[in-house]
């Protein structure tokens, strides 16, 4: 996308600051790419849809606040563009960009956050950048297209900034914008837990029925685990941009006591995701108890029917094997004398008492027996 966009573009669309406008404000988010609120110094809040960073311009040299929400086609090549055209420095994003899943970069008089935006399909968690970008009057948020974000927020920005009170300090509504734009994303990560949980309630259906495959089983909580850990990875990243906060150590972030602890707040509800997004990973940790002992059930199953079918063949055999032998003896002793009879007989009973202790000796030296056998 060329941020410059060409003459034959649609114009900008203005619409006016007022509570009627929810469904226009709606249609037109989802026609241009990005959106524009503005504050003049004196007059209300105007509101602006478009496509190109210069349809906002104007409006923005006039205003004491502003927020651009800008959706690009691609954030690496430009979301730079944007920035520039926005007077941030070329070379903000790309130092965003480069950070694993969140960044914080303060240069005084402008400031860089990328915080991550999650994004769930199933059990296909996938993390993508939104970045925020700070000047004393203005925010500007980029995003890529894969996501949607702060839809909320621009349908009630311009009713924002109109109730912001007027001794308010430039530092304390910047701060605050903020603060509301950090809070819609962190609720939009926090919204994806659920369909996260919506599939481990699929699993635990799996569990109940004895004759899904273990492998199936298996595949599934590994897949719950992975979707946890990618998701418990975006809240530590956005926690590491939240404890950059919220001391107000930023030349643009306000001190003040009061604004701050919004930005406590906001750590305090992502603490709370994280020990949910815990208390769920135990839970499968004991999902894959569960699945151990399933297979153990399965193979004390399997050595049951083993030993029931060892009963049957040795009744079986028992049954051919003492006919067998009783034959044999009597058709090996037709036809002999007396004396051969009893050398017969003799030889028969010492070789039975022979293997009878020979098998009792061995047993004794190499089997371990339980005591009191």
């Amino acid at each position: 996308m060329d941020p410059s966009g060409d003459s034959s573009a649609a114009p900008p669309v203005v619409v006016p600051s007022t509570q009627d406008a929810s469904s226009t404000n709606g249609l037109n988010a989802r026609v241009h790419r990005a959106v524009c609120v503005a504050l003049p110094h004196d007059g209300k809040p105007t509101k602006i849809f478009g496509d190109k960073p210069s349809e906002f311009i104007s409006s923005l040299k006039t205003a004491s606040l502003g927020w651009v929400n800008f959706m690009v086609d691609d954030l690496g090549k430009d979301a730079a563009e944007v920035a520039v055209k926005f007077g941030f420095s070329d070379s903000m994003v790309p130092t965003l960009l480069k950070g694993y899943h969140s960044a914080f970069e303060d240069r005084d008089t402008e400031m860089g956050i990328m915080v991550p935006a999650v994004k769930v399909s199933k059990l296909d968690v996938c993390i993508f950048p939104l970045l925020i970008l700070i000047r004393k009057d203005l925010i500007v948020t980029i995003h890529s297209r894969d996501i949607e974000r702060l839809i909320l927020f621009s349908r009630y920005a311009d009713a924002f900034l109109r109730k912001l009170p007027e001794r308010m300090g430039q530092q304390d509504r910047l701060t605050m914008m903020l603060v509301r734009i950090l809070d819609e994303n962190n609720s939009h990560n926090f919204e994806h837990l659920r369909e996260i949980e919506e599939q481990a309630d699929d699993m635990s259906e799996l569990l109940l029925d004895p004759e899904t495959p273990r492998m199936e089983i298996g595949r599934k909580i590994y897949e719950l685990k992975h979707a946890l850990i990618t998701y418990l990875n975006s809240l530590w990243r956005t926690m590491d941009v939240l404890h950059s906060l919220r001391y107000g150590d930023a030349e643009l972030v306000t001190d003040n006591p009061k604004v701050l602890a919004k930005v406590g707040l906001l750590v305090e509800d992502v603490n709370r995701q994280i020990s949910l997004s815990e208390h769920m990973s135990e839970v499968l940790a004991s999902g894959l108890e569960v699945l151990q002992a399933l297979y153990n059930n399965q193979l004390q199953t399997l050595n049951n029917r083993m030993a029931l079918t060892m009963t049957w063949l040795t009744i079986l055999g028992t049954a051919v094997l003492v006919p067998n032998t009783i034959a044999t003896v009597i058709g090996s002793i037709a036809g002999m004398d007396a004396n051969t009879l009893m050398w017969y007989i003799t030889v028969l009973f010492l070789c039975t008492i022979n293997a009878t202790y020979l098998a009792y000796w061995w047993v004794k030296r190499w089997v371990r027996l339980p005591k009191g056998a």
